[in-house]
């Protein structure tokens, strides 16, 4: 029995390693499935979405030695649509997925800000100083560089704090009352806001100290601190700001809240959607699921079905992993 409960407490993730794990098979079964006319999406999108990520770069090494060929390529070529962008995206390894997430919100036309604040807020800082260096091997330039040649201000400045992945460890019982005065302070008492305070108080403590701030700050200011944001700031670095305090507060919430908003409006919004179902699927799905029905008293599972259709929700399903 104890050996059951370290191995859940091991992974929060609804993927996990596939038991009879044969590379080679897996290979070749993808193949049979992809070549002739038409592709057999179902055994496509069954087997990948039951394998971990690591297991998955085995698929690709041992399709490579066997057939000669790229698999990533190959799927592209034989896949299509929202499903085509969900394989490739569980395809890439995890680190660099991040990376290339980020890559593509900078560099491409116009920044999407909403990818730079999901992934510098909720990321660890072990997992922030990987994604660093997956970026520099993979594009050549340093992360923080290409932040800052895209962005402006206090937004900037706050991302790139984040970007460093140095945040405090532990709790100072000494300074939680002191940060919580001084976001007070420097928001709700103030004419005007003295953005430096909440940028290094929220981007530097660790999120077990923040927590307590966040308690000693509602004591103080009588409301919650992602309120006072919300009055206090606009644009990107409001929504910056607030996702800093949901993530400090919980990351699986945080997604919950997200992958609603990613189906709840009008369009689903698939590219926020495919990047959370494939980012949590292996780290806390179970846990994302879990705050969701909570929060929403329903599954996110009967949501994806409402939502989504075809192969496309199949593969979203499986990542989801069952029904609460």
């Amino acid at each position: 029995m104890v050996t059951v409960v370290s191995e859940v407490e091991a992974t929060r993730g609804s993927v996990k390693p596939f038991v009879n794990f044969n590379a080679k098979h897996d290979a070749e079964v993808l193949r049979k499935a992809m070549k002739g006319i038409g592709t057999d999406e179902d055994a496509v999108l069954m087997l990948l979405a039951a394998r971990s990520n690591a297991q998955r770069q085995e698929i690709k090494a041992a399709y490579k030695k066997a057939f000669g060929k790229d698999l990533v390529k190959e799927l592209r070529s034989e896949l299509g649509g929202k499903l085509e962008d969900l394989i490739v995206a569980l395809m890439y390894p995890t680190i660099l997925y991040d990376a290339h997430e980020l890559h593509k919100a900078i560099k491409g036309v116009g920044t999407e800000d909403e990818v730079l604040v999901e992934i510098l807020a909720s990321r660890t800082c072990d997992e922030i100083k990987d994604i660093n260096k997956a970026y520099k091997k993979e594009y050549g330039s340093k992360l923080e560089k290409d932040i800052m040649g895209d962005t402006s201000g206090h937004y900037q400045k706050l991302l790139v704090i984040l970007a460093q992945g140095n945040r405090e460890e532990g709790v100072d019982e000494s300074r939680v009352e002191k940060d919580a005065k001084e976001l007070y302070a420097a928001g709700e008492e103030k004419f005007g806001t003295d953005e430096d305070k909440f940028i290094n108080i929220l981007g530097k403590r660790s999120a077990e100290h923040l927590r307590k701030v966040f308690d000693a700050y509602k004591k103080i200011a009588g409301c919650d601190i992602e309120e006072s944001i919300k009055e206090e700031c606009t644009g990107n670095l409001e929504a910056l700001l607030v996702a800093v305090v949901k993530c400090a507060k919980s990351v699986p919430a945080y997604f919950a809240e997200s992958v609603r908003d990613s189906m709840r409006r009008a369009g689903t919004d698939d590219e926020t959607l495919i990047r959370i179902m494939v980012s949590r699927s292996e780290r806390d799905m179970l846990d994302v699921r879990a705050m969701y029905k909570k929060k929403y008293g329903e599954s996110l599972y009967s949501t994806i079905q409402e939502d989504t259709d075809g192969d496309y929700q199949k593969a979203l399903l499986y990542l989801c992993g069952g029904n609460d």
